[in-house]
Formats: structure tokens, C-alpha cells, sequence
């Protein structure tokens, strides 16, 4: 099917030949937040029971590599200057952007497919597995992730940053639905509590919320109606973000 949604040019969009020091700070609380995701069992124990001692330790950790990686330039977003200018251009994409953007990957498809999963399950039968789903489910799903990365098959993870102009709309249209869809379902989670009574009942309308809105934002990615989702036709330089 032909897209028929919002475009933008390149060679309409300003060139910014310097990144600022607050546009590379602004990125890193980004990647914290993509590495400080990775484990998902202890991601699940933080939300679950709290932040916890071993919570700590891995966000220093991942505070000290993302500190170091961005003051060195080898973050997306924290470069000096922008690496992309063309995107048409049959460049090299450097392996630290190849790194980060599958651990983000991870961040945005491991999570909402697993929670989709214990959706699916507790709606079926009324019994929560989450604790389970992620036990069992996360490494292997974190692997598939991996791999597909090590290998350029996930958008902006590919050995060249030609196709970016479309690549990125698939990147941010991803992160857009799962983020509105993870936050509507905390709020369901928190004023839905589910009961001894109707514990299917719960489960079915938060499955409800969390894939429709799935399916409502990424029908929108798809038109360019969201930032970032608008397929950018190469020309002149420009900038990628």
C-alpha cells in the first residue's frame, strides 16, 4: 500500500554543523534509561517490589559506561557534531550506534511483548503469570533481539545509515506506542486492581487499553502524524536526530 501521509525534504530541515552541550546532555538520560531497562527480571522486581539494593548498584553502573561512552562522543546524540548528513548517504554506521540502538530495541519490543503476553494469559484464565513470563520469557526474547542487531536486520542498527530517512519513522513510531501504551497501563494497573470475584474482568479491559493503543499510535507512526514518524526523501544535507 502507497504512503499517503505527511512528508518532510531534507533539504528543508536546518543543518546544525555543532552539537550543544545541552542537546548532548539532554541524550543521555535517554540511554540511561535503555541500558538501566536491559535486565528485564530485575526491571520486573523494581516495579514489582521496589527499588532495591541490586537496582542501585546496576544504575551506578550504567551510569559510569553511559557517562564515559557520552563524554567520548560514542553516544547517539552526545557526538560533538552529527554523524548523519545525508540520507541518501551509503555511510558506515559506527558500531557504538549499532550497540545502543538494539539494547533499545530490547528496551521498546521485549517489554511490551511480554506484558502483552501476561495480558493475554491472565485474560484467558484469570491468573497472573507475569513474574513467570519474564522469568522464563525475557532471555530468550533479549537474545532474538540481539542477534537480529549483531546482524543489521532492526532498523538503524544496519551496517550502512542509508535507508535512516525511513528507518528512524519505524525507530520512534515504535517508541511512541509503546510508551503511551506502558503508561496507560500502569494507570489501568493502579486504579483496575484486579479482585477475587472478577479477576478476568480486570484483565481483559487492561489488555483491552494496552493493545489498542498499541494499534491507535502505530496506525498514527504510520500516517507521519507523530514526531519523528515522517519519511524523510533525500536530497541536500541535513541533520538526523
Amino acid at each position: 500500500m502507497p504512503y499517503t501521509g505527511k512528508l518532510e525534504f531534507a533539504q528543508a530541515r536546518p543543518l546544525r554543523e555543532r552539537n550543544t552541550r545541552l542537546y548532548r546532555l539532554a541524550h543521555w538520560p535517554i540511554w540511561i534509561w535503555v541500558f538501566f531497562l536491559s535486565p528485564g527480571p530485575l526491571t520486573f522486581s523494581l516495579f514489582a517490589h521496589g527499588f532495591s539494593r541490586a537496582n542501585a548498584s546496576w544504575l551506578a553502573a550504567v551510569l559510569l559506561g553511559t557517562g564515559i561512552a557520552a563524554l567520548r562522543g560514542a553516544l547517539p546524540g552526545a557526538e560533538p557534531a552529527p554523524y548523519i548528513l545525508r540520507f541518501d548517504e551509503d555511510k558506515a554506521n559506527p558500531l557504538y550506534r549499532r550497540v545502543c540502538y538494539t539494547f533499545a530495541w530490547n528496551a521498546v519490543l521485549s517489554f511490551a511483548l511480554l506484558n502483552l503476553a501476561g495480558l493475554v494469559l491472565a485474560a484467558a484464565t484469570g491468573v497472573w503469570y507475569m513474574k513467570q513470563v519474564y522469568s522464563f520469557g525475557y532471555v530468550p526474547l533479549f537474545c532474538a533481539i540481539v542477534l537480529l542487531g549483531s546482524t543489521g536486520r532492526l532498523p538503524r542498527v544496519r551496517l550502512s545509515t542509508k535507508g535512516e530517512g525511513t528507518e528512524r519513522r519505524s525507530f520512534y513510531g515504535s517508541v511512541w506506542a509503546v510508551v503511551v501504551a506502558q503508561v496507560l497501563l500502569l494507570a489501568a494497573w493502579k486504579t483496575l486492581p484486579a479482585t477475587p470475584i472478577q479477576p478476568r474482568t480486570a484483565a481483559v479491559v487492561k489488555l483491552a487499553v494496552f493493545a489498542g493503543t498499541l494499534l491507535l499510535m502505530a496506525l498514527a507512526a504510520r500516517r507521519g502524524a507523530l514526531p519523528r514518524t515522517r519519511p524523510i526523501l533525500p536530497g541536500e544535507q541535513m541533520v538526523a536526530d
